[in-house]
This record gives C-alpha cells, structure tokens and sequence, in this order.
C-alpha cells in the first residue's frame, strides 16, 4: 500500500492470503499503470528475496479491468478466503491468463 501510495497511485483494497496478495489500484493520473506494475514488482521482488529460500517461486502477474467490473472484483479480493475454497489460486490464475490470451 504504502508503495503505490508514495507512487501517486491510490491502492483501493489488498488482502493478502497464504499463497497471494490481490491488490486493485486506481490508475494515477500521471502515472502509467505500467510505472506502477513495475514499481510495486521492484519493490516486492527486493523484499521478497530477504525472506528466504522458500519464496524462490515468487511471481507477479497484473491485469486491467474495465470500470464496470470493479465492484465484482472487489468483492472477490475481500472474500479470497471462501473464493479459493471452490477453485485454487492457482487454477483462477490460469483460467486469467488463459482469457487474456483469447483477447
């Protein structure tokens, strides 16, 4: 949060959960989403790489949704809990990728 913050790109909700941490920004006004991608990358990938052997596999991914969509997003960030009990992150992580490839 306090990344994007100092980025001029105001973090909406982040929840994190055991194996990820959604979070949904607003794009600045100033800033390409893509700067901020990049930025809130750097900064975890540094952090991340002090925490130890186990957080080797770390990876980002980053997606833009239409205005429209914004409120079910919400919701699914700030119910990742009961969301990922009817499918993995990792199976909606490919079922995103997949759809975005289609596009």
């Amino acid at each position: 949060a306090a990344v994007l913050q100092d980025f001029g790109v105001p973090p909406v909700l982040i929840n994190s959960v055991a194996d990820h941490v959604p979070v949904l920004f607003e794009p600045g006004r100033t800033v390409a989403v893509s700067a901020a991608v990049e930025e809130v990358k750097k900064t975890s990938s540094k952090w991340i790489k002090t925490q130890g052997n186990e957080f080797a596999a770390f990876a980002h991914g980053a997606f833009a949704v239409s205005e429209s969509n914004v409120a079910t997003l919400r919701d699914c960030i700030a119910g990742q809990q009961v969301h990922h009990r009817k499918k993995s992150f990792q199976e909606e992580f490919r079922s995103l990728l997949e759809r975005q490839q289609a596009c």
